[in-house]
């Protein structure tokens, strides 16, 4: 059939984002739990008869959806009929659509005349779905049957009429059935209004120009994507970024990229990541083209350049992936994968990191790299069992832009994620007390654009055997990356206890128990600073300062602004110190990255070289075999450094030889 007039094209596009977004809010008006009520942890797309997102939301829920890989979804759910309704939270069944077990997702065929013409599609993310730990999601998981109860794609409903009994299997496999099956009456009224929405444009336009709408509107959005790729200098460009695992055991965890553009494409090659690990840090995405936990950076960016691009699938088939199996970005089956955020979030920054190089001032520096879920649970001294619910999304400040200051609070990556009113928590969870929670000072990386603030969160249990998780806490170690003389943002805390006799710093959570009168406070990461700090004007210093971002010693410091006593800035006294500190570092061009001591120094006992050797060392093992020679590997070398002593690449292999009877006979003999 002949494409779609521009004009219809224009008109349908229109309607169809109409459609999406009415699912969202749908849902999120009629859903029950804090995490989808408030949070907005769900999401709604229209999808094509062969798995392509054709419209997304851009304003509610999930913005990141457009590159779900759903057609082994689709082909799992046989012979649809009218009224079906298919469900499943299992990563493996479905190829990498669904990433861990806490998101459901529901769809819908839509039929005209016999013939399907597409599916309405939704997911929420559940706050309990069984497990070993209530909320079902802790680092520390070593293994996927720990994380919930699994269901490959099933009906829920077959021509109309519920498979009560797979509802029921489900739900009592989890701690908050009532809520869950809230949540998901949620989900179907949103599928119900986006089948009527659709049948409405068919009676209107007819389903060839529907289904036409749908290819050309894809390759339209491919079209601009190219368009955009195409302006970025071709070459590789090779970034590495580290997960901070040692809350597990499994110390740092490398994600290396190297970004190759070239002919309006481009390949994100992750051949040098770690090998997948005993942790809930593995992404599952299969190695799929285009995946969205994978090229997020790389929608953003688009967007950011064409804003007015067409939001679909097309965006993303110019974005090919290499992701080697085994690897913590495309793990062997059983793999624990619940924090698989913390992994995803590492992988927008190296591919930014690594783009950057290209487009220097299209980028951002680093965001604060957290995109923790608080999530307690607390003992049903009425009902028994356990209530569980979200205290609030932990985020970081955003990284400085090449125009503007970072946002404070939150961070562009995770914009889509609410923040929980303090009253809606406390009267769910009223044996809970959020004593503060508001901007931390002084945690913005310093630049002439600042990065964002991150956030400091208070609060006491009134509760025995109150239960905390808060997955994917990352940058304790390891600070945000300033960009083009921006200096790092600060790291994370943890205090347990503050301000008394029994203070002490815990650091990151994985399963944490509290008692009546415990106290726990979290301050999050701020993003990197953009640009030379002292090229901030004195007066939006001393503004910060007043607004109590940035504190006087900052200002005077790193940004060589001094203040008078009336809180202006001092024109001559902060020439004088900004001459004073210009001399002392003796920059005669901005670096590109400040990665901050710890990491710095990491990089030079690291190279990329040593890596490289690990990974070749344990590439022919099997799984278990070459997770266990590589910590071992990893720990030696470490331990080699702490006495003063570097290990060459060439040495790697030798050691190797000599470390794998200490992973087992078994290990040894496959390593031999």
């Amino acid at each position: 059939m002949s494409a779609v007039d521009k004009v219809t094209l224009e008109i349908l596009a229109n309607r169809f984002q109409a459609v999406a977004d009415e699912m969202a809010q749908v849902l999120f008006r009629t859903a029950h739990t804090v995490f989808v009520k408030e949070t907005q942890d769900y999401g709604t797309v229209l999808v094509t008869p062969g798995g392509e997102v054709f419209a997304a939301s851009r304003r509610y829920g999930v913005l990141m959806m457009i590159g779900m890989p759903m057609a082994q979804a689709i082909a799992l759910s046989a012979d649809p009929a009218e009224g079906d309704v298919f469900l499943s939270n299992d990563p493996e069944a479905t190829g990498g659509m669904v990433t861990h077990l806490s998101d459901v997702f529901l769809w819908k065929p839509v039929f005209h005349a016999g013939r399907l013409v597409c599916w309405a599609w939704t997911f929420i993310h559940m706050s309990d779905v069984g497990g070993r730990v209530s909320g079902s999601i802790a680092p520390s998981s070593t293994e996927i049957h720990q994380e919930g109860i699994r269901v490959p794609p099933r009906r829920l409903y077959r021509a109309g009429k519920l498979d009560a009994e797979l509802l029921d299997l489900f739900l009592v496999n989890t701690r908050t059935p009532e809520q869950n099956w809230g949540d998901m009456k949620a989900c179907l009224a949103a599928l119900d209004l986006a089948e009527r929405r659709v049948h409405e444009l068919l009676e209107r336009f007819g389903a060839p120009v529907i289904a036409t709408a749908m290819d050309d509107l894809l390759s339209y959005a491919e079209g601009q994507a190219r368009r955009v790729i195409g302006r970025v200098p071709e070459g590789t460009y090779r970034f590495s970024d580290f997960l901070e695992a040692d809350m597990v055991g499994q110390g740092l965890v490398r994600v290396a990229v190297a970004v190759t553009v070239k002919g309006g494409e481009l390949l994100l090659d992750f051949t040098g990541t770690a090998p997948q690990v005993r942790a809930a840090l593995n992404l599952p995405t299969f190695g799929r083209d285009g995946h969205w936990m994978l090229i997020t950076a790389l929608v953003n960016w688009i967007c950011t350049q064409d804003p007015g691009v067409a939001y679909n699938a097309g965006l993303v088939r110019p974005m090919k992936v290499i992701a080697p199996r085994g690897t913590i970005l495309n793990p062997e089956p059983g793999a624990a994968c619940g924090v698989r955020y913390a992994t995803s979030h590492k992988v927008t920054d190296a591919v930014i990191g690594a783009l950057a190089q290209a487009v220097p001032m299209e980028f951002p520096a680093t965001d604060s790299g957290q995109g923790s879920i608080l999530l307690i649970a607390v003992p049903d001294l009425a009902r028994g069992g356990s209530r569980v619910s979200v205290i609030q999304p932990i985020v970081g400040g955003s990284g400085g832009r090449p125009v503007d200051d970072g946002v404070d609070g939150t961070m562009v990556l995770l914009n889509f994620l609410k923040n929980v009113p303090t009253e809606v928590f406390e009267h769910e969870m009223p044996e809970v007390l959020v004593r503060a929670y508001g901007l931390r000072p002084d945690s913005g990386g310093a630049g002439r654009f600042r990065g964002g603030c991150g956030i400091e969160i208070e609060f006491e249990v009134d509760a025995p055997y109150a239960t905390v998780t808060s997955r994917a806490m990352e940058r304790y170690l390891f600070p945000p990356p300033g960009r083009m003389g921006g200096a790092p943002g600060a790291t994370g805390y943890t205090l347990l206890n503050p301000d008394t006799p029994a203070a002490r710093d815990i650091g990151k959570i994985d399963v944490l128990e509290l008692g009546p009168g415990d106290v726990l406070r979290i301050g999050t990461q701020g993003g990197g600073g953009f640009g030379d700090p002292l090229e901030r004007p004195a007066a939006t210093v001393a503004e910060d300062v007043a607004n109590g971002l940035v504190s006087r010693a900052t200002a005077a410091e790193v940004y060589g602004v001094i203040l008078d006593a009336d809180g202006g800035a001092d024109a001559a006294a902060t020439a004088a110190a900004r001459a004073a500190i210009r001399a002392a570092r003796g920059w005669t061009e901005p670096p590109a990255f400040d990665f901050g001591p710890a990491r710095t120094r990491h990089h030079a006992d690291w190279p990329d070289a040593l890596y490289a050797a690990i990974d070749a060392a344990v590439a022919p093992l099997p799984l278990a075999a070459r997770q266990a020679l590589y910590r071992r590997l990893v720990e030696t070398i470490g331990a080699r450094l702490a006495a003063g002593r570097r290990t060459r690449p060439e040495e790697v292999a030798a050691l190797a030889g000599d470390l794998a009877p200490a992973a087992g006979r078994r290990f040894a003999r496959a390593a031999e």
